[in-house]
């Protein structure tokens, strides 16, 4: 029976010092783990310019997954995973795969989510680049349209919806992890010219 009373003996508070500093010490190499390395950001963008090749047979896929699309705003924070959730039972999702692991990654999950940590912080850093007044411009913008008298009440909402939609796909992108976006910099080119292509 636990006693309140009772003082831990020396051996006890050995013991869990030790434990302490163990786990102490386990930290940086956890989070060191989960660091999005420069290797591992030029590794995805390889892996998306190889992936391309693969282009043609996702055509249908990607002109469906665009019309699900074009009524929202990505959600900058898992914009590869759920595309990939998408693509799901494709006949050439395994081909990504083994496409993937040819550069370094365990599956689609793991690429994935170092694809959302790369898009994001490319987001973050396009953001604040280019438009750090985007946001402003935004906000303005909404209240000009909730004070027009040239549109309906459903033509609001409607736009209302737009605009909250595009200010949360910033806010998702703005909120990338300062160490990602460091990682991410020095890609940013490299990034551009993906897109372009």
């Amino acid at each position: 029976m636990y006693n309140p009373q009772r003082q831990p003996t020396p051996a006890v508070n050995r013991v869990i010092l030790t434990a302490v500093f163990f786990l102490i010490s386990l930290f940086p190499a956890l989070s060191q783990a989960d660091t999005l390395s420069d290797q591992r950001v030029a590794s995805f963008i390889e892996s998306v310019r190889a992936a391309q090749t693969l282009a043609p047979e996702f055509e249908e896929l990607e002109r469906r997954m665009d019309n699900q699309n074009e009524s929202t705003m990505p959600d900058f924070s898992r914009i590869v995973s759920d595309s990939l959730e998408q693509m799901k039972g494709h006949e050439a999702y395994g081909r990504l795969e083994d496409v993937v692991q040819d550069h370094g990654f365990d599956n689609l999950e793991s690429w994935g989510a170092t694809g959302d940590r790369v898009f994001q912080a490319w987001m973050a850093i396009e953001m604040a680049e280019q438009n750090p007044a985007a946001r402003r411009e935004m906000e303005a913008a909404l209240a000009e349209m909730e004070n027009s008298p040239h549109m309906t009440a459903e033509q609001k909402a409607q736009m209302r919806a737009m605009m909250e939609s595009a200010m949360g796909a910033m806010q998702s992108a703005s909120n990338a992890p300062a160490e990602d976006i460091e990682a991410v910099r020095p890609h940013v080119e490299a990034l551009r010219q993906l897109g372009e292509e």
